[in-house]
């Protein structure tokens, strides 16, 4: 069974290399807060192999608070978000903050909030898989 386990998460390395799935990400240009582009008719789907990321940009004017809301790379997102982060005061007028995330339609609305503490999230194995292969040390448990 642990070898099914582990055949089956190589595979899904490998064909998510050669076959990768194709980012979603809500986009729009300067939205005002009454309307923050997270319906599902601002939904794109990202360049392939080259958009791997979601954006957002809020940004506090004197008229309120816009959104702007695209694909990205995300290495060039995080730089970009190191850039601004000098002018990142959210709720201040004139703040403008960046932020990145790496998974289909993360640059929408927040989750609710709930009032049990926060759990971290569940590890995802094949994320796992490669961190091992790429450190070079794999758990006793996948190897048998």
């Amino acid at each position: 069974m642990r070898s099914f386990v582990l055949f089956a998460s190589l595979c899904g390395i490998v064909l998510s290399s050669v076959w990768p799935l194709q980012m979603q990400c809500y986009h729009c240009e300067e939205t005002l807060l009454n309307n923050d582009c997270s319906a599902p008719k601002f939904i794109v789907n990202c360049t392939a192999n080259i958009q791997d990321a979601c954006q957002k940009e809020v940004m506090v004017g004197p008229h309120g608070v816009s959104y702007r809301k695209a694909c990205a790379s995300y290495t060039t997102c995080l730089i970009a978000s190191a850039g601004y982060q000098p002018f990142c005061s959210p709720g201040r007028v004139g703040s403008v903050c960046i932020s990145c995330c790496n998974t289909p339609l993360c640059n929408g609305p927040r989750p609710p909030r709930t009032s049990r503490a926060h759990a971290p999230s569940p590890l995802n194995p094949t994320h796992l898989l490669v961190l091992a292969v790429t450190v070079g040390t794999l758990p006793p448990a996948i190897l048998l």
